[in-house]
């Protein structure tokens, strides 16, 4: 009977033993293969959480330096529209004459006036304050007027040369190529001034210099825009191309704007045209009908004093007239 028994128990026993031995083999499997994955993605988690940190290092290193770069350029420009001297100026206006020409011409200009004034029968020191005030005033009144139809020009065609270098930049040409092609390709004043940059850096002047001293020559926002997108984009790196093109589109929009604020002002200032300019018509007619009458303002010393007066209370309007009908933007 025990034998039976033990007969009947022994593979019975075997069969369990190596279920068992299979279970348990089974279940070390697939806890190794649980432990593994998840040790993997463990790694994967700090893998990537370091890319990550890396990435936000990188962009926040980025920021420090557009940040330092873009206050370098201002603390600059400061320093030049502090320090500007004549000679910038009559660069700015587009002429080659030196500052002892400037002097020359300022100082003939003053007698002229002086003689002029002798002449038409005013009193000398009248005639001398107007002396001074025509050589002090219409050189340097000329040649703001020279800058601004020089700027006026040139930010009609800047939109355009920027094309040309986006264009460049993306057809695989380096940038100082592409500078080139502007210079020699674009009118005047565009070309003549990327023309000096391009000279500039043949002499070993770096780039970054030269587009401060062109923003000196031509202190526009545009000029001044297209300063700090080349001198980031050297320093910290970044598409060049598409950097360009956003700032060419926003040079056009700011042009439409301006079209539109010189539409919307045409009428304040044909307004202000009349006005200023009733006081010295009527007294034209004046003079031309009945001079006698009017004459007197210009032989004795009191209506001289008046003309004077007047002359500034003129001058006075017209400059708050322009302040209010000219947007800076």
């Amino acid at each position: 009977m025990s034998a039976t028994l033990l007969t009947i128990l022994l593979p019975v026993l075997t069969l369990l033993a190596v279920a068992g031995a299979g279970w348990a083999f089974a279940g070390s499997s697939s806890t190794s293969d649980r432990a593994r994955r998840r040790i993997q993605s463990v790694k994967q988690g700090a893998a990537v959480s370091t890319q990550q940190s890396k990435a936000q290092q990188q962009a926040k290193d980025r920021r420090k330096t557009v940040q330092k770069t873009l206050k370098e350029i201002e603390e600059r420009q400061k320093e030049e529209k502090r320090k500007i001297s004549l000679s910038t100026r009559i660069e700015q206006a587009g002429l080659s004459f030196s500052v002892p020409v400037f002097w020359l011409i300022s100082v003939g200009m003053s007698a002229g006036g002086f003689l002029a004034l002798t002449m038409g029968g005013l009193n000398w020191t009248v005639a001398l304050a107007g002396g001074f005030a025509a050589g002090l005033g219409l050189p340097r009144w000329f040649l703001g007027y020279l800058t601004a139809r020089r700027q006026k020009v040139f930010l009609l065609e800047f939109a355009n040369a920027l094309d040309v270098i986006v264009r460049g930049v993306k057809a695989g040409l380096p940038l100082s190529e592409c500078l080139n092609i502007v210079a020699r390709e674009s009118p005047d004043p565009v070309g003549g001034e990327f023309r000096r940059v391009v000279e500039g850096a043949r002499v070993g002047v770096t780039l970054e210099e030269g587009l401060l001293r062109m923003y000196e020559r031509m202190p526009v926002p545009e000029v001044n825009f297209f300063v700090i997108v080349l001198s980031i984009q050297q320093k910290s790196g970044g598409n060049l191309s598409e950097a360009l093109g956003n700032l060419s589109n926003v040079l056009r929009d700011r042009k439409l704007m301006r079209g539109k604020i010189q539409a919307m002002s045409s009428e304040a200032k044909a307004s202000a045209g009349i006005i200023g300019s009733l006081p010295p018509g009527v007294m034209a007619l004046i003079y031309v009908s009945t001079p006698d009458y009017i004459g007197v303002l210009f032989t004795s010393q009191m209506g001289n004093i008046l003309l004077i007066a007047g002359a500034m209370w003129m001058a006075l309007g017209i400059l708050v007239m322009k302040k209010m009908i000219n947007f800076n933007f």
